[in-house]
């Protein structure tokens, strides 16, 4: 399994390590069953602290995707929808973007400028 952080990326590491995860599982890099390399060695590769590597397994587990068994290690339990984890994306952005004072319809205005 190949997971990249982006160095220029402002959210906590914790977080991009488990979107880095999400989107191994996402495209099938590993699939419901399989099991998850040691937070250390994971750690190792990308990096990172092996207690943010764990932070992000445990909320990733928290989200139903992963499962953590004793003796086993971590296995993935599902893949996760992907139209759920865009609405997800989507009520982050909203919600960032009334923080900056904008409206849901500006946010729309601005995708369509973009796209």
């Amino acid at each position: 399994m190949l997971l990249k952080l982006d160095l220029n990326d402002p959210r906590p590491l914790h977080e991009q390590v488990a979107d880095a995860i999400r989107q191994a599982i996402v495209q099938g890099d590993v699939a419901p069953g399989d099991r998850l390399p040691p937070a250390r060695d994971l750690a190792d590769a990308l990096g990172v602290n092996a207690n943010t590597v764990l932070r992000s397994l445990r909320d990733l587990r928290d989200e139903g995707l992963l499962e953590f068994r004793r003796g086993r290690g971590v296995s993935v339990l599902s893949r996760p929808d992907p139209r759920e984890a865009l609405r997800a994306m989507v009520r982050d952005l909203l919600h960032e973007a009334v923080r900056y004072g904008y409206r849901p319809h500006d946010v729309i205005e601005l995708i369509k400028e973009i796209s």
